[in-house]
């Protein structure tokens, strides 16, 4: 009789050693998206909802397109540069057209969270999933007209719909082509830097960002800044897509919110009724909570 060969144990030395390299990657990429994405979150609101100049000439930061496209600039030349600096993925074998619809829906979410910003502050954009938030009790002030949901609450909505469109096509980029992140992060950029490109030359508000940069040069620190923060997270965002899936990169990029609301509410004297604090302990418990127990990899059957 010949020898039996030995099985390996997925829980043996090998396994506990790929296991704990997966959490230890997993866990780097989730730091960077919290810490990137948290100092984002705060420039993304300072600029949309401060105020810029002194006295009567006081104006307020509207040019969203031109925003989302300095933003898109700087990821896509940072993604060029790690690409072939850094990351070395090799080619790049994925369908522009996957591209093409994924760039589109990741560009109207991150111009209608923007443009949200101009009726609504960064706490409320963060619970707007629990209906108890949705239904506030009515405020009245002068840049809302009192109804339950007004137009910054249709532009989350939007945003939040994109998002999971966006979440749906990585996820079959991933599965079909085994998309990289390098990759992935250069193209998607690219498309969405030819899609405004078109957008600020049809509605000339390229035009109108230009004079009002003439008149408050201190806004292009803020946006150089905004810009940083927002290529260094998509980094880790498209390594965690890349290695992960978009769910578990959902959770974190959702749970990281939570502490840029607290940001929020400490630097910008934004606040949130009890009502609203309890419909985002909610929120984020039940993401803690999935993330914890919900996607536990089905154990194989022994022979």
């Amino acid at each position: 009789m010949g020898a039996k060969s030995k099985s390996v144990s997925p829980s043996g030395p090998e396994g506990g050693h790929a296991h704990s390299s997966s959490v230890l990657r997993f866990f780097f990429c989730a730091s960077g998206i919290f810490v990137c994405f948290f100092f984002f979150g705060i420039l993304q609101e300072r600029i949309n909802r401060g105020e810029y100049g002194e006295g009567p000439a006081t104006e307020r930061f509207t040019y969203t397109l031109a925003l989302v496209f300095f933003q898109c600039v700087v990821n896509y030349l940072y993604a060029v540069i790690m690409s072939k600096v850094v990351l070395k993925q090799g080619q790049d074998r994925t369908k522009s057209s996957y591209y093409a619809i994924c760039a589109f829906t990741y560009l109207t979410a991150m111009v209608s969270s923007n443009k949200a910003l101009t009726w609504v502050n960064y706490p409320t954009q963060i619970v707007l999933g629990v209906a108890m938030f949705m239904f506030k009790d009515v405020k009245v002030d002068d840049k809302s007209d009192g109804s339950l949901l007004g137009l910054g609450e249709i532009m989350l909505l939007l945003s939040l719909t994109c998002d999971g469109l966006t979440g749906a096509v990585q996820e079959r980029m991933k599965l079909d082509y085994q998309t990289k992140s390098g990759h992935m992060m250069t193209s998607m950029n690219k498309w969405s830097v030819f899609y405004l490109g078109i957008a600020l030359t049809a509605t000339g508000e390229l035009w109108e960002f230009f004079g009002f940069v003439q008149r408050h040069p201190s806004v292009l620190y803020e946006l150089g800044l905004f810009s940083i923060a927002s290529a260094l997270g998509q980094y880790f965002i498209f390594m965690c897509v890349s290695e992960f899936g978009p769910l578990p990169c959902s959770i974190c990029t959702t749970t990281r919110k939570f502490f840029t609301v607290m940001g929020s509410v400490v630097i910008f004297g934004n606040s949130l009724m009890p009502r609203q604090w309890m419909g985002a302990t909610l929120v984020f418990t039940g993401l803690f909570l999935d993330g914890l127990y919900g996607r536990e990899a089905p154990k194989k059957a022994v022979k």
